[in-house]
């Protein structure tokens, strides 16, 4: 797909992803479903507004109702989907920058679009297909109140509140000035939690910090579970689709290791656990010890996605599924990554056992990312030969499934392009620092090189 990639349509707001774009894939989205409304909603950054007045206009212009929703979390508006049983478009670029903005949609499942109907999408998009409406039949637009409160409402329901509440937990959240400001604080209140904050005004400028919930923009939140003494920290990204954890010493939990603990009480035997080709080796330990099998897809939730619904139709339970960044589905509760519900199926754990001693297990390996950034096609393509040739070359097992995987047995190193920015990410990971950095280093120098001359 040349227009949607792993998670939708991204770029910088008002350069790459102007009110125009956003209007096209808007009219062909309401052309395609071809149904009689649709739902939009919004994340907080600053273009947010004028994107969804774009989008709402080349919906009325194909003849669909509009049902806006405003700031409402993703999983939100994908829960506001289900139970209306009308499609949706969320504006949102996540963990982008703040000056990113995207265009994400949502079936009338309540379930991102598969890839399929998302080319079915893109070639009306890219053909001009448009059906326009006569002027008098275009579509009526209201403004839609209480989608945060319900969604608040169905996640409490979905979780143990009273032994959550028993547990007298403090929680320090950061929310990151996203969409889950509106939403998160009020819902780990109502779990009988004591909740302190940073970062929880919504503002699309995002002055506390970048959205990525990665460790090095997270400083205030493991200071804040110091300060209060708090049990867990939680934060989340741009839109609240994903949950990232600190310990009760205010220590940053690798998102992988706090997966694999969700995915430990999960899991059991003969259940297949599906995550992307980037996935640890922790979860492939968790999986084999219980005896359920790990299925792997190319990177972004689409694919994982997809992967689970095959599954699930040739009869496979898949209690579990995500990725490291703290993108995780429990497809029992709905097929959405949910921060809130990440969190508090978290919580859940946290009642008995103390975040630390619950990722004690998963601790023993090391981590790496880096990113090179590019600055034209060619340039990306000169990056993933030289990563190819890098790769044949290496004495390790290769994947290809989603850029160059090596693995190495006792460590492992990919290379892939981003989805949604101008980024080739390399990930490494091995039971030794060292290792697993000398692993990034040096496919990351072969990158740099190709570039450079």
């Amino acid at each position: 797909m040349d227009v949607f990639g792993s998670s939708g349509a991204r770029g910088v707001a008002n350069e790459e992803l102007t009110p125009a774009f956003v209007l096209r894939v808007a009219k062909a989205a309401g052309t395609a479903w071809d149904v009689p409304r649709v739902a939009i909603a919004r994340d907080t950054r600053k273009t947010g507004r004028m994107l969804v007045d774009a989008a709402t206009s080349g919906l009325a212009s194909v003849g669909t109702d509009v049902d806006r929703l405003g700031i409402v979390p993703t999983p939100g508006a994908q829960a506001y989907a289900e139970r209306e049983g009308v499609p949706a478009i969320v504006v949102t670029a996540s963990h982008n920058p703040p000056e990113y903005n995207g265009v994400k949609l949502i079936g009338a499942d309540g379930v991102e679009l598969a890839v399929t109907d998302l080319e079915r999408i893109e070639e009306t998009l890219l053909a001009e297909a448009f059906v326009d409406a006569p002027w008098d039949e275009i579509g009526r637009v209201r403004e839609v109140d209480g989608a945060r409160r319900r969604y608040v409402e169905a996640v409490r329901s979905a979780v143990d509140r009273e032994r959550i509440a028993d547990a007298d937990l403090t929680v320090a959240l950061d929310p990151g000035h996203g969409a889950g400001s509106l939403t998160n604080p009020e819902l780990f209140r109502s779990l009988g939690c004591r909740v302190v904050t940073v970062n929880a005004q919504p503002d699309g400028r995002f002055p506390g910090r970048d959205p990525e919930p990665v460790a090095e923009n997270l400083g205030d939140l493991g200071r804040l579970v110091r300060a209060a003494d708090a049990d867990v920290g939680i934060a989340h990204d741009g839109d609240a689709d994903r949950a990232i954890f600190f310990d009760e010493s205010g220590t940053y939990l690798e998102g992988d290791a706090t997966f694999a603990a969700l995915a430990a009480a999960e899991l059991e035997a003969g259940d297949a656990l599906v995550s992307a080709v980037n996935v640890s080796q922790r979860l492939v330990d968790v999986a084999t010890e219980v005896g359920a099998d790990v299925e792997l897809t190319p990177i972004g939730s689409t694919n994982i996605i997809t992967r689970i619904r095959d599954l699930q139709r040739a009869g496979r339970h898949v209690p579990i599924a995500g990725e490291g960044n703290g993108g995780i589905f429990f497809p029992d509760y709905r097929l959405a990554r949910d921060g809130a519900y990440i969190a508090a199926r978290f919580l859940e754990l946290v009642v008995e056992t103390p975040p630390s001693d619950l990722v004690a297990p998963y601790d023993g390996y090391a981590n790496v990312r880096r990113n090179v950034e590019y600055d034209s096609s060619a340039e990306r393509d000169a990056m993933l030969d030289a990563a190819a040739n890098h790769a044949r070359t290496a004495d390790a097992e290769l994947n290809t499934r989603d850029g160059y995987r090596l693995d190495y047995g006792d460590a492992w190193v990919l290379a892939r392009p981003s989805g949604t920015e101008p980024l080739v990410r390399i990930y490494a990971e091995a039971r030794d620092a060292d290792r697993a950095a000398s692993l990034a280093d040096e496919l990351y120098d072969v990158l740099v090189a190709a570039v450079d001359g």
